[in-house]
């Protein structure tokens, strides 16, 4: 008993990361685009987010809300970066119980707060259509603060649990993750116990963030479009549309991959374990690098 006790502590002290599976010799190949992609990503909300606190004209609630994207998108990459980096550049897989769990903590948490802005941003378009003499006034700066703070506790309260979810578990199996970075659903099931409680609050997790982002961003399009529909003029119509393309973009950016990511993960384990780790990588890398690109170039 106390030799299987030692084994269930070793176990839970570290986890070995994963960069292209079955193909080690791939990784380096992996790390150069990685590395040019987070090259990209990093300046480009660096960009926004100095361009918006230098330029007076962009001091408006569109451009904060999109600051904050921005925000959270770097937020994301840095959550992710050292260990993707380390793993397929330098081949450092190992990383302590302890430190995955943060990572852990920190990628679902920002994965989270995203969705909430993009839920903010169609607001935002809603009331900027619907709205337009009254914009300023409905949306304030105390307003923006608010739902900024609101987004944030919603997640970090929803996602705390996760961690010590896990934590809880003993690991007596093997403790080789399928990522270069460490997710709930991954490590969990490497536990030698019942993991009923991890699997029914992460779907409560998913089911009042991402589904219910989702559902609400559903609504507010429908919402958008109506108001579109009732203006006469067929050019302010197409510049109410316009007005949305961007955050429209961002949305699919977000939930295209997520939702390929998931139905790999649950209708896709016939397939070579390469593209488990492409799409969920895409998941965390694509909104970061190409946000800042479609925001730049769509606005003057």
């Amino acid at each position: 008993m106390s030799l299987l006790n030692q084994t269930i502590e070793n176990h839970q002290s570290f986890f070995i990361l994963t960069g292209i599976p079955e193909m080690p010799e791939k990784d380096l190949w992996m790390a150069l685009p990685l590395c040019l992609l987070y090259s990209t990503t990093i300046p480009g909300n660096v960009t926004i987010l100095v361009v918006i606190k230098v330029e007076q004209s962009f001091h408006e609630p569109m451009y904060y809300f999109l600051a904050m994207l921005a925000a959270t998108d770097l937020s994301l990459s840095l959550s992710s970066m050292p260990t993707m980096v380390s793993v397929h550049w330098f081949n450092r897989c190992s990383k302590t119980f302890n430190v995955c769990l943060i990572q852990m903590f920190f990628i679902h948490t920002f994965g989270g707060v995203e969705s909430g802005i993009l839920v903010a941003m169609a607001f935002d378009c809603f009331v900027a259509i619907s709205f337009p003499l009254r914009y300023a006034t409905i949306l304030t700066h105390s307003v923006i603060s608010k739902i900024a703070a609101a987004v944030l506790l919603w997640s970090v309260v929803t996602v705390l649990p996760v961690p010590f979810l896990i934590k809880r578990l003993p690991f007596c199996h093997s403790n080789v993750l399928s990522h270069a970075y460490c997710l709930h659903q991954d490590a969990m099931r490497h536990a030698c116990a019942d993991t009923n409680v991890n699997i029914i609050y992460g779907l409560l997790a998913v089911i009042f963030i991402i589904v219910l982002d989702a559902l609400i961003l559903l609504v507010s399009y429908i919402l958008i479009l109506q108001a579109v529909l009732g203006v006469a003029s067929q050019e302010e119509r197409l510049k109410g549309l316009n007005t949305c393309l961007s955050h429209i973009c961002a949305v699919m950016l977000f939930y295209v991959p997520l939702i390929g990511m998931t139905l790999i993960h649950c209708y896709g384990k016939h397939l070579p374990p390469i593209i488990h780790t492409f799409m969920a990588d895409i998941y965390l890398l694509l909104p970061p690098v190409l946000n800042p690109i479609v925001y730049i170039v769509r606005t003057k």
